[in-house]
């Protein structure tokens, strides 16, 4: 009989991760932006050197939320924190920005594979970092969930966080990490994944497929992501999907086999539309945030 997962067993599933704590933090450069102060700054991390903006949000009253904000996929493998930040890329995807510019203390590294993560070229590495890895007996979201907590070392540490109250969102591959990340960090206690919660089961379909980065050997054949979401019963979630967008295919199932559970931690919206998180999907998104992190 399969066990139900647990933030311990999910460990065991993705396989182990090299040994990894914060170190030096280097400041690479600062930039006053309204209402905030975006921060880049880079560390090592066990696959390499990490880089993250860091949005600050100016004359905050006491301590305040942390948000990890990730970086959608896209193909683009030129751009990743620099579009949470409003600096390059879709304006949609600026939810960095935004939360910074509300108050919040924000994180947003490349993922590996994105960015200044990206060593080939803005080219597709995401298959190679997996095989590498798997050959090995380790998978690649273990290690992209561990350089999360690292992430949110570092925020929580800073002056005027409150490490008691981190949130976490994202859009498409940041939707999916959303749903994978609280179970694997307990301190994450709300997340809003938006058009990303696709299920294992509906994968399989060629016009969805899989992504590097959430092969995991042997997992469909006993869980799904509502495994994921039952193993992180500390945490709210939001997940936003469009009915029209394959990455979102499954949301109403997902809810009902939750219901069926008997678990009202998760809430599922679905939405006309496509994949895209538009200005009001964006409102819900911060009001959820808002709320449960308070």
């Amino acid at each position: 009989m399969v066990q139900p997962l647990t933030p311990e067993s999910l460990r065991e599933v993705l396989g182990p991760t090299r040994p990894a704590t914060l170190g030096h933090v280097d400041v690479v450069d600062e930039v006053e932006c309204e209402g905030y102060l975006r921060r880049a700054v880079a560390y090592d991390v066990p696959s390499g050197r990490a880089s993250a903006f860091v949005g600050i949000p100016d004359r905050a009253p006491g301590r305040v939320p942390v948000i990890f904000c990730h970086h959608q996929h896209a193909g683009q493998f030129d751009l990743g924190k620099s579009e949470v930040a409003g600096l390059r890329g879709d304006p949609d995807q600026a939810y960095a920005a935004e939360l910074a510019q509300r108050g919040y203390l924000t994180v947003s590294p490349d993922a590996i594979g994105f960015e200044d993560r990206n060593w080939a070229d803005g080219s597709n590495i995401g298959w190679f970092e997996l095989s590498c890895r798997l050959v090995a007996g380790r998978t690649l979201l273990a290690d992209l969930l561990q350089e999360v907590s690292l992430a949110i070392d570092y925020a929580t540490s800073l002056p005027g966080a409150d490490p008691s109250r981190v949130g976490f969102i994202g859009h498409s591959y940041g939707g999916r990490m959303a749903m994978w990340a609280p179970a694997w960090d307990q301190r994450i206690r709300a997340s809003v994944s938006n058009c990303g919660c696709i299920p294992y089961r509906d994968s399989f379909a060629r016009d969805a497929g899989f992504q590097a980065d959430f092969v995991v050997p042997g997992f469909a054949s006993a869980y799904d992501v509502e495994d994921v979401l039952s193993a992180a019963r500390a945490c709210r979630y939001l997940l936003i999907a469009g009915a029209d967008d394959v990455w979102s295919r499954g949301a109403a199932g997902i809810a009902s086999e939750l219901a069926a559970r008997g678990l009202d931690h998760v809430t599922v919206r679905i939405r006309p539309g496509g994949h895209q998180f538009p200005a009001a999907d964006r409102e819900l998104a911060y009001e959820y945030l808002a709320n449960a992190l308070r």
